[in-house]
């Protein structure tokens, strides 16, 4: 009997342990702002890595760009040979010289240099590779303040999520409640078994719709978590619930004209156009006269202890009488300047729609959320007083199922005018433009 005493208590022993290993390590979940958020999705988004890449590889052309316009460039070069020469090849025939010389060698060490002096061509080509780093620039803004957007609204998504779930698990409390007080009345002969049975329908129905909000919840914590470079199965736990904040709503002529100067897309287009005519200057520049200066300077002899210093240095005029390719070239260009200048206009209007668009649904999800906030007050209400008739007998509890789902659509209600607020801020933010930087003005937090 005592060794099945000490076998018991071992058993107990190892199974508390090994129960507090497993919740000691177990991980906390990760409290995720909307600001968090946003920056671990600029850290691991794959399109601003990409667009962070451009802005690099357009900054090596410039570099390339500049030094073939301003900056020298200096090589050298040695070489060693043995040789022997045809003279009569090159029509020297003398009698008693042999038509063949050599073998013999020579030795050559020398530096060269080139400096261009005047070139218009390559100092447009260097301003034009200017111009397209700023548009790769504004690329890469636009590719974060896209990227600010989408985790909004994947943050939102959760927020809803969540809201969801906790109005479900409120309507399950109360459908709990309604059960025992039927039950506590069939008891005490005061309610009819259809009293009972609805009830526990009712929290049946309740209880899968919070199974199905939680599930939700989780699913949209995990495209989150993975569109945040995160392990789909990193705990997570939204740091800010879903919650109304009113906002003074701009007029759409007052903004669109800053819009259009903050706006990186916008931007970028305006970079290109300036780039391809700066193309078009550098075109018509291949007409115009190249002055530069080379020269070299080295040893030269017949061996390496006869090397004798030798060396040039001339300046050099080229001009282009004839080239028949500048005329195509120009008509590239004016093709590709007019294709930019259509989607500047396009993109104007595009900027104008998604800015009255975006003050449309804020109006109108403003006033969405204090008619649900109104209807859900009165849908609480009249489940508080259909619960007081119930039990006071004076009706039985189908008024107060119908109550409940009347408080529930009430709450739907309320979640989805409350998100469609949120989302309006948040496409007033991206149409505005600043989207990065400004988007804590539009939520109530700077």
């Amino acid at each position: 009997m005592n060794r099945y005493l000490r076998g018991l208590v071992i058993f107990l022993l190892g199974v508390l342990t090994a129960s507090a290993i497993s919740t000691a390590q177990e991980p906390k979940p990760y409290r995720l702002t909307l600001r968090d958020a946003i920056e671990k999705g600029l850290q691991a988004n794959l399109s601003v890595l990409l667009a962070d890449t451009r802005v690099g590889e357009a900054e090596g052309t410039r570099m390339r760009r500049l030094s073939a316009a301003l900056f020298p460039r200096v090589r050298g070069q040695s070489y060693a040979n043995l040789q022997n020469r045809n003279l009569s090849a090159f029509g020297i025939s003398f009698p008693g010289v042999p038509e063949v010389v050599g073998p013999f060698s020579n030795y050559d060490f020398r530096f060269y240099a080139d400096q261009n002096l005047l070139d218009l061509q390559s100092y447009r080509t260097w301003k034009a590779s200017e111009r397209a780093l700023d548009a790769s620039k504004m690329d890469y803004q636009d590719a974060r303040d896209l990227i600010v957007r989408s985790i909004a609204s994947l943050y939102l998504n959760a927020q809803a999520a969540a809201a969801r779930a906790d109005a479900a698990q409120s309507r399950v409390t109360a459908s709990n409640a309604l059960y025992q007080l039927a039950k506590d009345k069939h008891d005490a002969g005061t309610a009819t078994g259809v009293d009972l049975l609805r009830s526990q329908v009712q929290l049946a129905n309740d209880k899968q719709a919070l199974l199905a909000a939680q599930n939700q919840y989780k699913q949209a914590l995990i495209a989150l978590a993975r569109n945040l470079g995160m392990s789909p199965g990193t705990p997570l736990e939204l740091a800010e619930p879903l919650r109304y904040q009113p906002l003074t709503r701009p007029q759409a002529e007052s903004v669109l004209p800053a819009a259009l100067l903050s706006r990186p897309d916008y931007l970028s287009l305006a970079s290109q156009r300036q780039g391809l005519v700066e193309q078009q200057r550098a075109s018509r520049a291949r007409y115009y006269p190249k002055l530069s200066l080379n020269g070299n300077y080295g040893g030269l002899g017949r061996s390496i202890g006869g090397v004798q210093g030798t060396g040039v240095i001339q300046g050099q005029l080229d001009f282009t009488l004839f080239d028949r390719d500048r005329s195509g070239e120009a008509q590239e260009l004016a093709s590709r300047l007019k294709r930019v200048d259509d989607r500047i206009a396009d993109l104007r209007h595009g900027i104008d729609e998604e800015i009255r668009e975006a003050l449309l649904n804020l109006e109108s999800a403003a006033e969405q959320v204090a008619v649900a906030e109104e209807g859900q007050g009165l849908a609480q209400r009249e489940l508080e007083l259909t619960q007081d008739r119930f039990q006071s007998g004076v009706t039985n509890n189908v008024e107060v199922v119908t109550a409940q789902d009347e408080l529930a659509r009430a709450q739907e209600n309320y979640i989805l005018a409350v998100s469609a607020h949120l989302d309006a801020k948040f496409a007033l933010a991206r149409a505005v433009g600043g989207t990065e930087k400004d988007i804590g003005q539009y939520l109530g937090n700077p």
